[in-house]
């Protein structure tokens, strides 16, 4: 094949007449070109490296320190009081070089100053980032005391930081006390016990607290004293990877397109500009040139660095996480082959016209899958023993191991579906809820669950993601595909007939398809992993709801959180289709400290109980009783992300118990609970890049995630501009008492419900009376 020719550099053969080398000057040109990238990039590592390591200095800083310490030593004063005479003292030198050896002595005294004042600096940063009195602070209210901290942020706040310049000066996540924890978890626990239960649960708490508590609380304070944050990796290490059950649905999560709009309906072309938006994402995370995500102090962006060029290897015991500094291609998936596309060619980086073109030609090639290849992918969505299994078997050596360690080594994987998805048709609910599914699961062997994401394209264009959630959570993914969506569509766009835009270099060297040899005993294997994925994917009941009446512009009128507002619906609704209250779990996130990730925010509280129950029974109070159960929503949640949560440190807990070999009643039967109402907000991040004003169809969609429990529901939801709101509701058909579209019904009713109730405003009977009697007093 003429490309295999290209990919040689020299050639010889021994000859009677000696060795006759032959060399490809084009190829040659490929491998400097190449290589003089890759010392682009790491020279860029490097300086970025510096400039992190003395923000909020800056480089030049050591220059003028210098200069000022040299100026000082003219004006015959000594401001080192000796230091400098002393370091003089141990240069060695002649005599007649005494100037000499002065000024090197006041350039490392100087760079030595320099150094202490960077740390003294960080050190301020740090102290200052610990405060968080500013999030509990009433809306539209700030103290004296906050106004101070925010100016003096600003002092030692460095100019334009890179995305990982604050790293440094983060705070670590603190321990919280036991008894300050078990406090909060008996209060969380109060309004799902009865007295006897409640009762019981108190007693094992207290003995808990007094005895076993104490001691593994030391080992926690231990750990966080020695690293960066004392949750993260166990948490990456037991909640991700020792799960032994399928990624997918699991585990994986999803983003959606446009909800209205399909830039194109040209697959290929749809998928050269995704592509291209991904590659310039990554260029920018590569060059530090995304902006720290700042919520008044900056968020950790530790997770950032395994977007890309990251896989999760399968273990029999626990799966590991490798991430490869850089990766030149992604790999494609088609009509059951698998393709390696180069992105990159003399140095540069693909235009989205080329990209097109190259897939156009893998969707032209006609060549069939060998046995086994179609559904090799059914291993990643399978458990995760069979795949260690069989991936240490059939994949270690030769031409598998080789393909196989294309597809890991890929910056991210890439599926062209043969399907149509989107709302559209005549039923845009039904198929925007299979577009969900598909997004979700596809067909269990048409996405690589093992990538750190994987792009879909469909047929009419229609596009998606499915993210692998061990490396990183929600947020991070969503802001890199609210950036490729809105570069896509605004930035790169599209020609009249809905091609890429730019022109094609004449050179490129087509696509490469992977081989594989595949033994029959291998295909059992995928069978059997794909009969496991397809009956946890038929079993999933997903239902995508946009509400379109009402949105944050409604909510924030009657001066309540939005979140708090939707929380407190979903409570409402489950109560409304269960007939019960149930533990629910919404994901809060820990990034104002060093490497944080989640904490729970317990949403079911004693508050919103006793507000539900006075609206069920049409008592007069429960708009103050709303008030209340909102302002305890969002006491919980500050509390979740200043690092007074609950169950992060309740499960370290639970794990050093398990290192020590001691039980403990409590901490079992706590970490048994399940969670039957798991939701998750979606935030919109980059609010700039979309304009819902002008173009108020390009409006995203948001993703979603499947089922914690068997008998429970997941709800993610994101809040879009003013006006709209739009839900992912999973559940199991196999569970008789769940039904993702009744419930979706019954959280419209009671979002619908809590807005009457709110606006407009109805006069309080009591506060009513007050005024009365005041106004019946000021006339006499």
């Amino acid at each position: 094949m003429a490309e295999a020719h290209q990919a040689v550099a020299f050639q010889f053969t021994i000859t009677p007449d000696g060795i006759d080398l032959q060399l490809s000057h084009q190829a040659l040109r490929q491998v400097y070109l190449s290589g003089l990238r890759s010392w682009k990039k790491r020279v860029t590592r490097l300086k970025n490296n510096v400039i992190t390591g003395v923000y909020p200095a800056s480089p030049s800083s050591w220059l003028f320190v210098v200069i000022a310490i040299l100026a000082t030593m003219y004006t015959r004063s000594d401001p080192s009081m000796g230091l400098i005479a002393k370091i003089q003292e141990h240069l060695t030198g002649k005599t007649n070089e005494l100037s000499c050896r002065t000024v090197v002595s006041a350039v490392l005294f100087s760079t030595l100053l320099w150094f202490s004042l960077i740390f003294t600096m960080r050190l301020c940063l740090k102290q200052l980032l610990s405060y968080h009195g500013w999030m509990f602070e009433q809306h539209g209210k700030v103290s004296n005391t906050t106004k101070i901290w925010a100016a003096m942020v600003r002092i030692f706040s460095g100019r334009q930081p890179l995305l990982y310049s604050y790293q440094g000066s983060l705070p670590n996540l603190p321990v919280p006390a036991v008894k300050d924890t078990v406090k909060r978890y008996l209060e969380s626990a109060r309004p799902l016990m009865s007295d006897s239960e409640y009762e019981r649960m108190t007693t094992l708490a207290k003995e808990f607290e007094s005895s076993l508590g104490n001691r593994l609380q030391w080992y926690l304070k231990l750990k966080a004293m020695w690293a960066s944050n004392y949750v993260s990796d166990w948490w990456e290490e037991y909640v991700y990877l020792r799960g032994r059950g399928p990624l997918m649905v699991n585990s994986n999560y999803y983003g959606m397109d446009f909800l209205y709009v399909t830039p194109t309906p040209i697959q290929a072309a749809r998928a050269g500009n995704t592509l291209h938006a991904c590659l310039l994402y990554r260029r920018k995370l590569n060059r530090e040139e995304i902006k720290p995500v700042i919520l008044n102090v900056p968020l950790c962006a530790a997770q950032c660095e395994r977007i890309f060029n990251t896989t999760r290897i399968p273990g029999e015991e626990t799966d590991s996480l490798i991430h490869w500094q850089d990766s030149e291609y992604v790999a494609v998936f088609h009509r059951g082959r698998y393709f390696r596309l180069w992105l990159y060619h003399a140095g540069r980086m693909l235009s989205p016209r080329e990209i097109e073109q190259q897939i156009q030609r893998i969707m032209d090639d006609p060549s069939p899958p060998v046995p086994g290849e179609a559904k090799l992918a059914a291993l990643t969505a399978g458990d995760r023993i069979p795949w260690a299994q069989a991936r240490k078997e059939f994949f270690s050596s030769g031409v598998n191991k080789r393909s196989l360690d294309c597809i890991e080594k890929a910056a991210f994987f890439v599926a062209l579906d043969d399907d149509e998805q989107g709302m559209r048709g005549d039923d845009p609910a039904g198929n925007l809820d299979r577009y969900a599914k598909s997004l979700l699961h596809g067909k269990c062997y048409d996405r690589w669950f093992d990538k750190s994401f994987t792009v879909v394209v469909y047929k009419n264009g229609k596009n998606g993601l499915n993210a692998e959630h061990s490396w990183a959570d929600g947020p991070i993914m969503a802001h890199v595909w609210e950036y490729v969506m809105t570069t896509d569509s605004f930035q790169l766009g599209y020609t009249e007939e809905g091609h890429c835009k730019g022109d094609v270099a004449s050179s490129l060297p087509p696509p490469t398809r992977l081989t594989w040899d595949i033994p029959a005993e291998c295909q059992e294997r995928i069978e059997r992993s794909l009969t496991v994925a397809q009956a946890l994917a038929d079993d999933v009941d997903f239902h995508v709801l946009p509400i379109q009446e009402f949105g944050k512009g409604a909510i924030k009128k009657c001066k309540i959180s939005p979140d708090a507002y939707i929380q407190i619906a979903l409570q409402l609704a489950y109560y409304r289709n269960r007939g019960t209250f149930s533990l629910t779990y919404e994901a809060s996130m820990t990034r104002l400290f060093r490497e944080g990730r989640t904490e729970t925010v317990r949403s079911c509280t004693s508050e919103s109980c006793a507000f539900i129950r006075a609206l069920e029974g049409g008592e007069e109070v429960c708009r103050r009783l709303f008030r209340t159960a909102s302002e305890k929503h969002q006491q919980l949640y500050r509390m979740a992300m200043t690092g007074g949560g609950i169950d992060r440190h309740l499960f370290c807990l639970y794990l050093v118990s398990k290192y020590l070999g001691e039980e403990s009643p409590f901490l079992k039967e706590v970490l048994s609970e399940t969670w039957r109402l798991s939701t998750s907000q979606t935030p919109l991040q980059q609010v700039e890049l979309f304009d819902f004003v002008n173009h108020p169809e390009y409006t995203t969609c948001g993703g979603g995630f499947g089922p914690v429990a068997d008998d429970g529901y997941g709800v993610s939801y994101i809040i879009v501009g003013e006006n709209m709101i739009n839900l992912h509701i999973s559940c199991k058909h196999s569970c008789p008492q769940t039904d993702s579209h009744k419930f979706g019904a019954d959280i419209k009713k009671a979002l619908e419900d809590l807005l009457e109730l709110l606006s407009p405003e109805k006069p309080d009977p009591s506060k009513a009376e007050q005024n009365h009697s005041k106004k019946s007093k000021k006339d006499l």
